[in-house]
């Protein structure tokens, strides 16, 4: 038997206007990566400019950080953001496009941009030194919303 009713389960598609108000309001979602040959979901905050970039920092703890191995081999990114109340309120966004590493030079526009919304959890152990820190651009090639309300 279906759920209560299939209709409720989908969501009703947002509009340019409502997937910019969202990003610029969400600081946290799942970027999926790829080695070509398994996907890697890490669940990261963002910053988004405001128009058709999403940047993100990884910050490396010891010599080895398995989200940069994976960014780096990843052609195609997809970034999920969404916020969930119940299950007749929520919305999401899935953006898609090129992953690249920001340069030094363009740390400004990454800084700006995470500054704005970004979310930070409070993982990072003083005790471990940070090794590197990187920031990194998602540059939206295709991106779609969905919500359970208009």
């Amino acid at each position: 038997m279906p759920p209560e009713s299939l209709a409720e389960l989908q969501g009703i598609q947002m509009d340019e206007q409502e997937i910019d108000e969202f990003l610029r309001n969400q600081g946290f979602g799942v970027l999926s990566l790829t080695n070509g040959e398994e996907a890697y979901g890490v669940p990261v905050s963002f910053g988004y400019d405001g128009e058709s970039r999403l940047f993100f920092v990884f910050l490396r703890v010891g010599e080895q950080s398995k989200k940069e191995k994976f960014a780096k081999k990843t052609g195609k990114a997809s970034f999920t953001t969404y916020n969930v109340v119940s299950k007749h309120n929520w919305q999401s966004v899935i953006a898609t496009g090129p992953l690249r590493q920001v340069a030094q030079d363009e740390w400004t526009d990454v800084v700006d941009a995470i500054e704005d919304n970004a979310w930070y959890p409070s993982l990072f152990s003083e005790a471990e030194p940070m090794q590197d820190i990187q920031g990194w651009e998602l540059q939206i090639e295709e991106i779609s919303g969905q919500s359970s309300e208009q």
